[in-house]
């Protein structure tokens, strides 16, 4: 039975920060582009005794935990194994994984990130969930709706912004959870126990969703430094003429992304 809904996630738990009353509601399957395991101990929110292969287990055991409690079953979570903070670097790649794995589980629609500037692996698989749809709509079976979740930005003043889109002309649709909805919601954050103070931040009484809307990856998603600009995670740039390589090794033009 194919599911309706695929969540295309960079890490595991951004499923559920961003897409968990869908999760409970509806058959589903999850993609998590990265291990959510990178190569930096100091990155590993486990601690630096943990090896890096340590870890990524640790992520997909609470991946598993969590998604459970919306009823998905492993064979349900398909992890594409790309190093956490690294997922820029396979953008065509994953894009290629992504259109194969849509073309076999055929749901109706697919949710993924914004392009936001929150974590460099969200933009990246914001654009190769964009270019997979984009190579899946060249074909006899098309490509299924696109859709985007809230995670993280950074805001004005500095501040880290969550459960909120940035401002874009695309209507929000946002859905409130119940009480038992709410529960589940904390439950399954609770189970990744290993991210428990990156997730404090996230609530559990609304989530928003938009259809996908233009997007360019040579304009910086806000003015400012991006939150992983000011991480030094990563750069605006680098990122940018990451896409633009994807996208020639892709067959793609630069209006793929939009």
């Amino acid at each position: 039975m194919h599911p309706l809904l695929v969540v295309i996630a960079a890490h595991p738990d951004d499923e559920t920060i961003g897409a968990a009353s869908l999760l409970l509601r509806h058959r589903a399957a999850v993609v998590h582009v990265t291990d959510g395991a990178p190569r930096d101990p100091a990155l590993r929110a486990s601690g630096p005794a943990r090896t890096r292969d340590d870890h990524a287990r640790l992520r997909r055991d609470e991946a598993l935990a969590a998604l459970g409690e919306a009823g998905l079953r492993a064979s349900d979570v398909i992890g594409l194994g790309v190093v956490d903070q690294e997922a820029s670097e396979a953008i065509d790649t994953v894009a290629r994984e992504l259109a194969a794995l849509l073309r076999s589980l055929r749901p109706r629609l697919v949710v993924t990130h914004a392009f936001e500037g929150g974590h460099p692996d969200h933009d990246a698989t914001a654009l190769a969930g964009r270019a997979a749809i984009a190579l899946l709509a060249r074909t006899p079976g098309g490509a299924p709706a696109l859709a985007e979740m809230t995670s993280y930005h950074r805001g004005p003043d500095g501040e880290v912004v969550t459960g909120a889109f940035l401002p874009s002309p695309a209507a929000e649709r946002v859905r409130r959870l119940g009480p038992g909805a709410r529960e589940a919601k904390r439950r399954m954050l609770a189970a990744y126990a290993s991210q428990r103070e990156t997730l404090a931040p996230f609530r559990t009484e609304v989530e928003r969703f938009r259809t996908a809307p233009p997007l360019d990856p040579r304009r910086r998603p806000h003015p400012g430094a991006l939150h992983y600009e000011a991480m030094g995670w990563a750069t605006f740039d680098a990122l940018a003429a990451r896409a633009r390589r994807a996208a020639a090794a892709l067959g793609l033009e630069e209006a793929a992304w939009r």
